[in-house]
């Protein structure tokens, strides 16, 4: 086996225990100086011209010792003229980084509040077509179970995602590159209060679909972008946490989304309006904030803009020191990446194509190989989300509960309770998604998703006036939507928003976004065939299947990214896709199913011994 085959599955095996070649947090858990490491004068002066034509060259001249401090803790030695002393605050702050990693300023919670905001605007949305459902087919006379009426309905509560998936998330790339990330979000935003209230005042059936497609394309520039900018701004140790409030905060959305649909219940047959324009109201703050919050660092940088960057970056670190090395180990990354690229540029994706044109860089989602692999990931957790089934109950749960026997009001409010847990599931993955990864969450939950999935389709056999019914109905998609919450629910957005390049970031989470969005307007449009044809346990039988399928796809094609910054995640997409599924099958699988029947016979032994002792008790 040649050396370079070893480095790759030494690299697979780390990519699956999340394991990190980087041991910043054990260095700097009790700093006082910075320890030496074997180097030669010459090479600390070159780093030090370096530096100084770094700060030079970027008009940050008067943070030169500042960035000297930076460069000596990236090389993991010091000075020529002596040992580089810490002050007792960046001293606590280094060690803080992996002791109080939750410890972060005010201004980094505050833009993800406002991210948070943006999400919330999208789950509304969302579900302010599940309660009108009910109501707006009837208005417009499209309310019967004939193929024209199914269509029309299923087109209309598709249409955001297809608006979403064919042209709003690709015009983030576009719009990012010209207005950043903050100017990006506030036109999402206006393009979705115009078709919130627009949607609301349709005449017909045309005019609701026609300000359907406009709320995708606001919705489709803010999902690509949000996530984007959280997973930019947040430090690598949290960045799982913190771009979990995307998730999170669009299963709030999708809460208060239900709660509105049930408020406006007595209104009458004009209850839809409102709750198509309800979710016009968190679009208010989110544009009126939105440029209280720093620009993303990440965006500055590939601007060139690194002083702007450092700016940036103290607003949302705790010191100086900690934006300076973040920001000067971006830059050294980067230009490693620029110089392979120059050597062999259909290896890497950095500085040598940022500035590629729209249409060139779509091409290179699938022409170079690092971020072809990061493209099949993001594709891959995208499709699985949607595979799953819970878009589905998201669109249509109202619709199911009722047709299980549910009363109108009975349907909502069981909705209500399913957006709350989806709300309150997520929690757990704010800690779980920086220790056990976003692979692993993906893994653990799924199985037990295609289980649950199953079972609710077994529980239409039970007649609708049996009391039984209404309760494992419920309990059992309620259990979906808990283990939905802290895995496949936050991953994929997190997962799509970090493995992209900087500059390819834009294009590929609007790509990961168009995925989403194409296959939940797929599934969304024949959805009502499916429950027409299959029957609800034939339709809820097809989606524990699709489960299996997803967890096959993530075994097999998903990385883990858990512990590494944006620019490190280069290494991780370096290993061909052919060397880690080779890996899967024939060196993980085996080990994990040997590793568990040897821990089923020691415990079948340990049992034996016991029953063994109590009988020579006897």
């Amino acid at each position: 086996m040649s050396k370079s085959t070893i480095r790759q599955e030494e690299s697979a095996e780390a990519l699956l225990t999340g394991s990190s070649s980087h041991h910043e947090s054990s260095r700097f858990a009790e700093p006082t100086t910075v320890h030496k490491l074997p180097s030669t004068s010459d090479e600390a002066s070159t780093r030090a011209r370096e530096v100084q034509a770094f700060v030079k060259a970027h008009g940050l001249s008067h943070r030169l010792d500042v960035f000297q401090k930076a460069a000596t803790l990236i090389q993991g030695d010091d000075d020529s003229d002596g040992p580089q002393i810490l002050t007792s605050v960046e001293r606590d702050a280094l060690h803080d980084e992996t002791a109080r990693k939750w410890r972060q300023p005010k201004m980094l919670y505050f833009t993800i509040l406002v991210c948070s905001i943006g999400a919330i605007e999208q789950g509304w949305a969302q579900t302010g077509m599940n309660g009108a459902n009910l109501y707006f087919p009837a208005a417009f006379d499209v309310g019967s179970d004939s193929k024209h009426d199914n269509f029309i309905v299923g087109l209309i509560n598709s249409g955001i995602y297809l608006s979403t998936g064919l042209l709003g998330a690709w015009l983030s790339d576009p719009v990012n590159h010209r207005l950043g990330r903050r100017g990006a979000v506030l036109t999402g935003s206006i393009l979705c209060l115009i078709a919130n209230l627009g949607s609301g005042i349709s005449a017909n059936w045309p005019q609701l679909l026609f300000f359907r497609l406009i709320l995708g394309l606001g919705l489709g520039i803010n999902a690509s972008t949000v996530s984007v900018w959280a997973a930019e701004s947040a430090p690598k140790q949290i960045r799982g946490g913190l771009a979990v409030s995307w998730q999170m905060w669009t299963a709030f959305g999708i809460f208060l989304g239900f709660v509105a649909n049930a408020a406006v219940y007595n209104v009458g047959p004009s209850a839809w309006r409102w709750q198509l324009a309800g979710p016009a109201i968190p679009t208010v703050p989110l544009a009126a904030m939105i440029y209280l919050c720093p620009e993303s660092p990440s965006w500055y940088q590939k601007h060139g803009r690194y002083d702007k960057a450092f700016r940036s970056l103290c607003t949302l670190r705790n010191t100086e020191l900690q934006a300076a090395k973040e920001l000067y180990t971006a830059y050294h990354l980067q230009g490693r990446g620029r110089a392979r690229a120059r050597a062999k540029p259909k290896m890497l994706s950095e500085g040598e194509f940022s500035e590629s044109g729209f249409f060139t860089k779509v091409t290179e989602l699938f022409t170079i190989p690092r971020i072809r692999r990061a493209t099949t990931a993001s594709y891959v957790v995208m499709l699985s989300q949607q595979l799953c089934g819970i878009n589905i109950i998201s669109f249509y749960s109202s619709t199911i509960f009722s047709d299980a026997g549910f009363s109108l009001f009975g349907a909502l409010l069981a909705s209500c309770v399913f957006g709350f847990l989806n709300f309150v599931g997520a929690f757990p993955a704010v800690w779980t998604m920086d220790t056990l990864g976003r692979r692993s969450l993906l893994l653990l939950t799924l199985p037990v998703m295609a289980v649950t999935m199953f079972a609710t389709g077994l529980s239409f056999n039970i007649p609708a006036d049996n009391p039984a019914h209404f309760g494992l109905l419920a309990t059992l998609i309620y259990a979906f939507c808990l283990e939905y919450s802290p895995g496949m629910g936050p991953v994929p957005n997190t997962y799509s928003a970090e493995v992209f390049p900087l500059s390819h970031r834009e294009v590929g989470m609007g790509f990961a976004v168009a995925t989403a969005n194409f296959w939940a307007a797929i599934l969304s449009l024949t959805f009502p065939r499916i429950l027409t044809a299959l029957g609800s346990q034939g339709a809820f039988s097809l989606y524990a299947i699709l489960n299996v399928v997803a967890f096959l796809l993530i075994f097999l094609l998903l990385p883990e990214t858990r512990m590494k910054t944006l620019d490190e995640l280069d290494e991780v997409f370096s290993i061909p896709t052919s060397a880690f599924v080779r890996y899967q099958v024939t060196e993980y699988l085996p080990w994990f199913v040997r590793s568990t029947l040897e821990a089923e016979y020691r415990e079948l032994e340990q049992e034996e011994e016991e029953e063994d002792q109590a009988d020579g008790g006897v």
